[in-house]
């Protein structure tokens, strides 16, 4: 069975309200070298969100 769009928009919902903890590990003196990988996964993050938020605010 597909998700429903409602479904699909929780989910994005609960992911960006996780984004808050990359950002906080970026903060981290400790972090090292992981420094450069939690950074891409921020831009890829926020890539994806905002053509998910364009895709879909076209199509309401």
């Amino acid at each position: 069975m597909s998700p429903t769009p409602a479904t699909i928009r929780a989910r994005i919902d609960e992911i960006k309200s996780r984004r808050e903890y990359l950002v906080q590990l970026l903060e981290r003196p400790d972090l090292g070298t992981l420094r450069i990988d939690v950074n891409q996964a921020l831009e890829e993050m926020d890539d994806l969100l905002e053509e998910f938020d364009r895709t879909f605010s076209e199509a309401d």
